[in-house]
């Protein structure tokens, strides 16, 4: 368990660090579930945290299925200005550029065009979203362009506040909205539901 988020001043030197390591120099090594009590306590109750709760072979292996999907539940961050808070999971920059980059382009474990169906239509359709994910006339022009000998996630643990890398435009709805790393001002999304 990687703690991420801003703690007290207190206990500031260990944001980045596994609780493992934090309970050995709070010396809690003898009672190391009272130990982690008195850290929440010091924090209020509430200690922001990233679980490691799968293993590289699970991944490659749910990837590795025709019927699964890719998505993310990412926040919407940014690099600078109110949308940079706390310390977010680095998915919040780069889960699809790391798809592409690492399980693509390195690991060869899924062809590009079977990565984009998995992240595009392929969710479209098992959350029921009608015209959306699939370029064809009538469609919602949401794209990314991006150059697949390049694209690749940045974003870490410790450093999450990174853009990826590859990706030159995107549109949503038909307007672009990032043109090669600068933001257009245009707010062409909209809240998505179930149907529609």
């Amino acid at each position: 368990m990687l703690v991420n988020g801003n703690l007290s001043a207190k206990n500031r030197a260990a944001e980045g660090q596994t609780m493992d390591v934090i309970l050995a120099k709070r010396n809690a090594s003898s009672d190391p579930i009272e130990g982690m009590f008195d850290f929440l306590v010091e924090e209020n109750g509430s200690i922001p945290t990233i679980y490691a709760h799968h293993t590289e072979e699970d991944m490659t292996l749910a990837l590795s299925q025709p019927w699964c999907s890719i998505g993310s539940d990412g926040l919407a961050h940014s690099i600078e200005g109110p949308l940079r808070r706390g310390r977010p999971h680095p998915r919040s920059f780069g889960t699809f550029p790391r798809v592409l980059g690492v399980y693509v382009r390195e690991k060869h474990l899924l062809t590009l065009e079977d990565a984009v169906r998995k992240m595009t239509s392929l969710n479209a359709a098992k959350i029921g979203l009608k015209d959306r994910g699939v370029l064809r006339a009538g469609a919602f022009a949401d794209l990314a362009v991006f150059d697949a000998g390049r694209v690749i996630d940045r974003a870490t643990y410790l450093d999450p506040f990174q853009y990826p890398d590859g990706i030159e435009v995107v549109i949503v709805n038909g307007t672009v909205t990032v043109d090669h790393g600068r933001h257009t001002g245009a707010r062409a999304g909209r809240v998505l539901r179930h149907g529609r």
